[in-house]
This record gives C-alpha cells, sequence and structure tokens, in this order.
C-alpha cells in the first residue's frame, strides 16, 4: 500500500506538471529530501525519479515558464564558481573513483541550488518552495519523533522508515535539519497563505516542533542537542517575554530530563568530556590531521581525500573506588574516517579557495537577511509584513546549519543548499518589487519642490 501510495503521488505531481510546470519544481524538492526510491521497493526503484525530476523542473522552465522576472544574484554566480572549481578537485582528486562517486550527486545539488532561484518571481512561489520543504522533511521527522516518543532510538539504531544511513536518513544530519526547520514552519504558520493560520495549522505546527525537538534525543546526535540551544538562544535575543520564555523552557527540562534514557545523558556528557568517547577524540585527531594536509596541499585532495587520513590518540578514563581515582589512557589509531565537520570537509577536499568560496556563500546569506529584515521590518501592510520575518526565518536556519555543520560533513547537504536557494529567490523577488516604489519616490521629489516654489 505504501508503495503505491508514493508511486501513485509521484505520477500525479508529474502529470500535473504539464499543466502547471512549477510543480515539477516543488517535485523535485519532494523526491530530493524524501528519497521514495529508497522507501519504496516496486516499481520507483528502477526508474531514476531524481533525475526525471530535476530535468523536468528546468526544462519546464526553460520552455514554459516566463522569465521576465527572472533575476540572476551574484550569490547565485558565487554557487557557479564554486561548482566549476569543485569539478577541477574532483579530476585531479586523490581518489578519482570515490571522488566521481560523491560529484554525482553533488554536482546536482549545486545546479539546483543556482537554478531554484530564477522560478522564484512571487511571493507564492517562495512560499510554495518553503512548504514543499517544511513538509517533505517533516515525514522523516514526524516518523522519527512518533518512534522517539514510543521508546525507540539509539544511537545509530533510530530506523526512519527504512534501514539506511545516507542523507537525511542519517542521525546526526536529520538531527541538525530538524531544528533548523523549526523557524521555517512557524513562519508559514503565521504568513502562509496557501495553509491560511487557522487552530489546526498551528496545531500540526506545534506538533512537528515537538518531534523536531525529539530528533535529536531519539537518534542520540550531540550535534542536535547544541543546534536546539543555539535556536533558543537566538529566540531569546528578538523575544519581548525572555524572563517568560526562559523560565518555561527551564521548567521543562526539569520536568524531562527524568524521562530520558541514560544512554542520552551518558552521550552528551561527552560534550564536556571528549576525551573519554572514542568518537569526539576521533574528530579531533582528524581535524588536526586536515590541517597538516592542508599545509602540504593547499589546493585540497578532492571529495573523499579523507581516506588517506591517520590519527593516533589516547583515549582517558577514570575509575573511582573510594578514596582512589584510577585514570587509563588507552592508545588508539585509525585510518580512513571521515572529517565530521563542514568546516574540515572543505578544507580538506577543497582546499583554501574552495573553503573560502563555500564560507563567503554561508556567511553572505546571513547578512542578505539581516539587511532584508532591517529594510522591510516597520512595514505593517499585509502584502509586505511576511518579508522581514521570512528573512529571519531563514537566516536563523542558517545560523542553525552553520553551528551544526561543525560537527557533522554536511557541506554539500542538499536540503541546505535548497535553504540557500530560497535565500537568493526571497532576496532577487524583493530587490525587484521595491525598485518601483523607489523610483515613484524620487521622481515625486521634482514635483513636490516645484508646487513649494510656485506656492
Amino acid at each position: 500500500m505504501l508503495n503505491l501510495a508514493l508511486t501513485g503521488f509521484f505520477a500525479a505531481m508529474m502529470l500535473l506538471g504539464f499543466k502547471r510546470p512549477f510543480l515539477w519544481v516543488l517535485c523535485y524538492l519532494y523526491v530530493d529530501i524524501v528519497a521514495p526510491q529508497i522507501i519504496s521497493w516496486g516499481f520507483l526503484t528502477r526508474l531514476p525519479i531524481s533525475l526525471i525530476a530535476f530535468s523536468a523542473a528546468f526544462l519546464g522552465w526553460l520552455v514554459f515558464d516566463d522569465k521576465r522576472d527572472s533575476r540572476f544574484s551574484w550569490r547565485q554566480g558565487l554557487i557557479g564558481v564554486l561548482l566549476l572549481y569543485c569539478a577541477m578537485t574532483t579530476f585531479t582528486a586523490d581518489y578519482p573513483e570515490e571522488a566521481l562517486t560523491k560529484w554525482s550527486w553533488v554536482w546536482k545539488a549545486l545546479v539546483f541550488a543556482l537554478f531554484l532561484p530564477l522560478t522564484l518571481r512571487t511571493r507564492l512561489r517562495i512560499e510554495a518552495v518553503a512548504l514543499a520543504m517544511v513538509l517533505s522533511a517533516s515525514a522523516l521527522i514526524i516518523d522519527g519523533g512518533l518512534k522517539t516518543a514510543m521508546g525507540g532510538g539509539g544511537y545509530g539504531s533510530l530506523i526512519i522508515f527504512v534501514e539506511n544511513n545516507t542523507g537525511l536518513y542519517e542521525g546526526s544530519i536529520i538531527s541538525c535539519v530538524a531544528i533548523a526547520l523549526i523557524p521555517v514552519a512557524v513562519w508559514l504558520a503565521r504568513y502562509g497563505t496557501i495553509f491560511p493560520p487557522d487552530w489546526k495549522v498551528w496545531l500540526f505546527t506545534g506538533a512537528l516542533i515537538f518531534a523536531c525537538s525529539l530528533i535529536p534525543i531519539g537518534t542520540q546526535a550531540r550535534t542536535g542537542l547544541v543546534c536546539l540551544a543555539i535556536l533558543f538562544g537566538l529566540y531569546l535575543r528578538t523575544a519581548k517575554n525572555r524572563v517568560l520564555i526562559s523560565a518555561g523552557m527551564a521548567l521543562a527540562l526539569v520536568v524531562v530530563v527524568p524521562f530520558l534514557p541514560q544512554s542520552y545523558m551518558q552521550r552528551m556528557n561527552t560534550i564536556e568530556d571528549h576525551k573519554s568517547d572514542q568518537s569526539a577524540s576521533t574528530r579531533i585527531g582528524v581535524w588536526k590531521w586536515t590541517l597538516g594536509y592542508v599545509k602540504d596541499h593547499p589546493m585540497g585532495g578532492g571529495f573523499e581525500v579523507y581516506l588517506s587520513s591517520k590519527v593516533a590518540y589516547d583515549t582517558v578514563s577514570s575509575q573511582t573506588t573510594g578514596s582512589n581515582v584510577t585514570i587509563t589512557r588507552t592508545p588508539v589509531v585509525e585510518t580512513g574516517r571521515a572529517f565530521h565537520s563542514s568546516y574540515f570537509e572543505m578544507l580538506g577536499e577543497q582546499g583554501i579557495p574552495g573553503f573560502a568560496l563555500w564560507l563567503l556563500l554561508q556567511l553572505s546569506g546571513v547578512v542578505q537577511m539581516e539587511m532584508i529584515r532591517r529594510r522591510w521590518k516597520n512595514r505593517k501592510e499585509p502584502d509586505e509584513a511576511w518579508a522581514a520575518p521570512l528573512a529571519v526565518a531563514l537566516q536563523l536556519a542558517q545560523v542553525v546549519y552553520m553551528i551544526g555543520s561543525l560537527f557533522v560533513g554536511i557541506a554539500f547537504q542538499p536540503f541546505i543548499l535548497m535553504l540557500i536557494g530560497l535565500q537568493c529567490g526571497l532576496w532577487s523577488y524583493l530587490k525587484r518589487i521595491d525598485r518601483p516604489a523607489e523610483r515613484v519616490r524620487r521622481g515625486r521629489q521634482p514635483m513636490q519642490v516645484a508646487k513649494a516654489v510656485a506656492g
């Protein structure tokens, strides 16, 4: 039944796209986030549905869409330069075959992020993309949240739909994305027009936020806990009732902590004492290796260069017996361990130039959204009041991602690149619709001066 539903939904989206080609863009968002071909076991598994949806989205825009209001921003140009640079390092990679495997999906994620803003020429389309991203990711998040609430989960053992450890199905990645999704979900509940705000929308949004908060518990990913703390701090920055909100959160923690599994509490304790945890110690060792590698290879080693890593370190544990404390050091040597950090992933694979391009792309998004917030925050008309809050939501989502990616190798995660594409589309759209108003104001000034002189 599930297989039939997934196949029918994909077929319906593709057919409806012949009447409204923009639906193919939304279909690609759904396919790339949910990956129904992984969940399905029938017809969809034998078709390259991601490539089909990607091609349909691009050709639909190229052939049928009105391009008069499409704009190409400098951040899209930055994505293009990063794409070309990654192509160059792929063909000069230390591990050519492995690099081509990663390149096979990275190029598509970058190209779609570059292409997406060209289709976002109306507010409705911008909202539709945000809604498609939230609802698609929520399918995974709600499934994981329900299993966590029923007592399932554990580090590396929370199974979302199927047993898979790629993309958003990986615990640390879905934890980061789930928390980053919260501000966008709240914006849709407050300002959405496709599903106008009412009690049913807010009920679903509240349940989704609760499910998002459960994902870090179910996956026992330290990344999710850090992201949740950062998002809470960012919300307090602009909240009106900070004391009340802080008191409510503190009360919630007091109530929830006794019900958390002991394995979760033990894993979270390793944030403070990383030397007692082999996973955390490995990450630090790989990061040190990366710095040494980049010193000798400033242009990077291409995708999957971590395969040549070799790290040695000691894990430290202590045992207390009465008044005696015994400290045990265990030497560990590991090879071919992943970066577990987007920053070191970019530095090792793409070198200093690629890292600089990627970091500029991220930071410029935070700056652009702040510029939109300041320019539009005092506009109260219904057709303008939505802009500043959406910019804030996208800014919060990106900051959460940037913090979370310190501990997870998701530099090219398609969901985050879609988020960047949405930012570019919002920036271009608001810049376009705001310019006519500026010209009208400037055109009126000489007329007003002439009237004053004549009077």
